[in-house]
């Protein structure tokens, strides 16, 4: 029996989706491997000096791929671009920092907060203050291992400095996506955070050499591959699928601190990651 027009076309159209879903996972560990290999040159160099020549890397790495045209834009276009590298290079250098002394799937969680409150300030639904509850008994949750807390005021500092950064990260894509042809933005904007980064790594002089191939090696991993992996997911899936995926995020970071770092959860922390993991796909369906 012939297969009917819709069945023939459902397996590719599956197919592509799974594909995008691969691609969006393979992301997140690039993102989060990447960023618990980056433990020693973090703390060798500091995370702002390691952060900035990570941007300056990723900005010459990327635009071996992509040259976008420069466009004849506004002075207010040019504006959001240099809000939207200012809160890139913030959400690297912040996520670093605090990673230094915050478990990974912790801080991970408390980024997830940016994200979550901004989803919540446009959430009309009957259970639109039940997320960030839960979200907040989960990072409580994470913070807590065996008799002891696991977060400093420092590291607690930093993360929620990323947080704030995502949400900006987030605000300041649509805008420009509405100011630049395509994903022109994201390309201009990395640019833009490398020269913003470039006086902090004047400042903190040149790195050894054997440091140096290490820190390119690095900005693959994160933030490049992910860009271009997250670009390429988004062609095959629906962005309301992928953010339902990157929800899985936490879950991740707590793999790679565990797999690269030894930070094995316990139980609670567990629970507190399957809390924030619920909030953030309960907002995202509800947003």
């Amino acid at each position: 029996m012939s297969s009917s027009p819709i069945e023939a076309t459902g397996w590719p159209d599956r197919a592509r989706v799974l594909s995008g879903a691969g691609l969006a996972v393979l992301s997140m560990c690039c993102v989060q491997f990447g960023a618990a290999l980056s433990q020693s040159a973090t703390q060798t160099l500091g995370a702002l000096h390691a952060t900035a020549w990570r941007l300056v890397f990723a900005a010459a790495l990327l635009s071996l791929w992509r040259r976008p045209a420069l466009p004849r834009l506004s002075g207010g276009a040019w504006r959001v671009l240099l809000g939207l590298g200012l809160a890139m290079a913030g959400m690297l250098g912040s996520f670093f920092a605090a990673i230094l002394t915050l478990p990974q799937g912790l801080a991970v969680a408390i980024n997830l907060l940016g994200p979550l409150l901004l989803a919540w300030r446009t959430d009309k639904g009957p259970r639109r203050g039940w997320w960030p509850s839960l979200a907040l008994a989960g990072i409580l949750a994470l913070a807590r291992h065996g008799e002891r807390w696991t977060a400093d005021p420092v590291g607690l500092a930093w993360a929620l400095l990323g947080a704030a950064c995502w949400a900006a990260y987030i605000a300041l894509l649509r805008r420009a996506g509405d100011l630049c042809r395509g994903n022109d933005g994201v390309a201009l904007a990395l640019p833009v955070a490398a020269l913003l980064a470039l006086p902090v790594c004047l400042a903190g002089g040149l790195p050894d050499a054997g440091a140096l191939p290490r820190l390119a090696g690095l900005s693959l991993l994160m933030p490049v591959l992910p860009y271009l992996l997250e670009l390429a997911a988004l062609r095959r899936m629906s962005a309301a699928s992928f953010g339902v995926l990157m929800s899985l995020e936490p879950a991740v970071a707590v793999l790679a601190g565990a797999a690269l770092l030894g930070q094995t959860p316990g139980p609670l922390q567990l629970a507190g990651l399957a809390m924030v993991t619920a909030a953030s796909l309960g907002a995202l369906a509800e947003s």
